[in-house]
């Protein structure tokens, strides 16, 4: 047999080792991966090219990709019975980055910026190099499919600046990578962590990945072969080919929820774009719905292999509920597989995806209404969050919107679809209100003058809800409307009779508007009938639950300097006995002080809290002392 023959790496392989090792890859556990799928890479050149070649058949066999962790020795084995490598094609593959081209690709990455790196990086296959990050030496016996067992060679290397290259003997053919695992990286050695990594990132590879291990049997021990990974990647079948109890046994196993999943949407993209995807709603809200940076977790496999649960490139924050998988052939990576460097496609992903789950949520909801409402409970915030942000899917997502209102039972919800429907000849905006919740807005006087028309008003109570009716602007053509802002003409009075009405209030309108110094300006109302005041916001302004929502959460800096209209009811007693006073006598101290107690009462009703309590309280008291027996 030869004698080992070495081979010393040029001056710039060092340097680009450092690059490998150390600066592409984040998590150091990818070796594994990167081993795994070299070695499922090679039974599928082989699987192929025996169907044409007979001599290949002989070597066909059980395709297995194993693993062999060797404590005492300190060697991690991956091995596989693919296509193999000759002397000449060893030298090569695990050569190429010592070959002329390495000056020129160093060259490159100087001068290119940090995301154009990761391009350049990307053109080569080196994950093979991934080996050094955990192993000081790493050993490669191959035999190619076809040849003796003697025609073997072996490769060694320490990744510093020189390999060998030799003769060797190997009975099957294949590969086996031996990695000489440094002592701080060990515990890639321990069964439980092996699981973990191929369960993580090689589940859904085609061959079988195994490892021996020890157990008991007809009261002994006896080593038996233990297959790690599931291999079920039902995503690349037919949905008609694929059970419900394989779909929802898949989704636990890729989330670890206890629960079957509300949804599964399951896809296949033909044509210029392919990609498969097979998707899941959830059946409840998961804890980690709203912490952290709102993003999509979807996994992300290319060609069966695990790429990353961390591109938020495939489905908008809005659809983070969303689990399940995408598998894309044609997406090109990194040289570290862990990032996907930016292209067209995941764009064009995005949108198909986005359409096809919302057309699915749109036939739950027109099919299986009681299941789309508990599954609004839990997510509807989450969607409202699209109504807001994705404008070119805004009526998509309008559509699935639920919402309380005045025109159906507590506990009920109406659609947008069906408030529209409902709307009387002449309505032209959608009215709603913005509150605590239902009870507390159902005795609101911004009411009174939908309830007494009988027009329906919605109630919205979800912190989000003011910025999608935002979003929003309009639907079907009709604006919505906030029925605590802006001027109403609801009550249709005669022209002469509100032109009378402006006229009798004109003097104390204007006095009371000099003397408020906490409003805007003080106007009669047209959605009153019962109460005698209300305080309103411009129409362009924040709403009085928003200013208390954002105090609530520290944000009172953000808050505009304006101040509310008072409006008052030309038809109530207290108002009508106050524009009395003003007209006997302008000076009247009564005028501004029951002017105050209406304007504080105004703010109790709408929610907030006077800004003197000890005034208000005074004021009460001797209104109650003017009433003694």
């Amino acid at each position: 047999m030869a004698a080992p023959r070495k081979i010393a790496f040029k001056t710039e392989l060092k340097q680009l080792m450092d690059i490998i090792i150390h600066s592409l890859y984040t998590n150091r556990e990818v070796f594994l991966r990167e081993l795994i799928s070299n070695a499922s890479d090679a039974i599928d050149v082989l699987r192929f090219d025996s169907l044409t070649d007979k001599k290949l058949r002989q070597e066909s066999s059980q395709w297995k990709i194993k693993l062999v962790p060797h404590e005492e020795a300190g060697t991690l084995t991956v091995s596989d019975n693919g296509i193999g490598m000759n002397r000449e094609e060893i030298a090569r593959n695990l050569g190429t980055i010592a070959r002329s081209g390495t000056r020129e690709l160093l060259d490159k990455l100087k001068d290119a910026g940090a995301g154009r790196q990761l391009e350049l990086i990307g053109q080569f296959g080196v994950g093979f190099y991934s080996s050094f990050m955990v192993a000081d030496k790493v050993t490669v016996v191959s035999r190619k499919a076809g040849e003796k067992p003697a025609d073997a060679v072996k490769w060694v290397s320490d990744g510093q600046g020189k390999y060998t290259v030799e003769p060797a003997e190997k009975q099957t053919c294949g590969t086996d990578v031996v990695l000489h695992l440094r002592s701080e990286d060990k515990d890639y050695l321990q069964s439980w962590r092996i699981r973990q990594i191929v369960r993580k990132f090689s589940d859904f590879i085609e061959h079988p990945v195994v490892m021996d291990v020890e157990a008991e049997k007809d009261g002994g021990k006896r080593v038996e072969e233990e297959m790690l990974n599931s291999r079920q990647a039902i995503w690349l079948r037919s949905k008609s080919e694929v059970a419900g109890e394989e779909y929802r046994e898949f989704y636990k196993h890729i989330t670890r929820d206890v629960e079957d999943p509300a949804r599964v949407v399951h896809y296949a993209a033909e044509g210029t774009l392919n990609f498969k995807a097979l998707l899941f709603l959830p059946a409840h809200k998961p804890f980690e719905l709203f912490s952290g940076q709102p993003r999509s977790r979807l996994q992300l496999y290319i060609n069966r292999v695990f790429i990353t649960d961390d591109c938020d490139k495939l489905l908008p924050a809005y659809l983070r509920f969303v689990r399940g998988v995408v598998d894309c052939a044609d997406l090109p990576l990194n040289v570290s597989r862990e990032m996907v460097q930016q292209n067209p496609l995941l764009e064009k992903i995005q949108r198909n995806l986005v359409k096809k789950v919302l057309a699915d949520l749109e036939e739950m909801k027109s099919k299986e209404y009681g299941a789309y409402r508990k599954f609004f409970s839990d997510f509807g915030t989450v969607l409202k969050e699209g109504a807001y942000a994705d404008f070119s899917n805004r009526e998509s997502l309008a559509d699935l919107l639920l919402f309380e209102s005045t025109g159906a039972e507590p506990g009920d919800y109406v659609t947008l679809a069906k408030y529209v429907e409902n709307m009387p000849e002449g309505q032209e905006e959608i009215y709603y209100l913005f509150g605590e919740s239902r009870p507390e807005m159902e005795k609101s006087p911004y009411l009174e003058v939908f309830r007494q028309r009988g027009r329906e008003v919605l109630l919205l109570t979800d912190p989000i809800d003011e910025w999608t009716v935002q979003g929003l602007a309009a639907y079907k053509g009709k604006k919505f409307k906030a029925v605590d802002r802006g001027e109403l003409e609801e009550k249709e009075p005669s022209q002469s009779s509100r032109k009378d009405e402006k006229e009798k209030f004109a003097g104390l309108l204007e006095y009371l508007s000099g003397q408020l110094e906490d409003v805007e300006e003080v106007r009669l109302s047209a959605r009153l009938t019962e109460s005698a005041a209300c305080l309103v916001s411009p129409e362009d302004g924040m709403g009085a639950q928003m200013e208390r929502l954002l105090k609530r959460i520290g944000r009172q800096d953000d808050l505009p300097e304006s101040r509310r209209i008072l409006e008052l009811n030309p038809e109530h007693p207290a108002v009508v006995n106050l524009q009395e006073i003003h007209r006997k006598d302008p000076d009247d101290p009564r005028v501004i002080d029951h002017a105050r107690l209406l304007y504080d009462l105004a703010v109790v009703a709408e929610g907030s809290k006077v800004k003197d309590p000890a005034a208000f309280a005074r004021r009460i008291n001797e209104l109650l002392l003017k009433d003694r027996a």
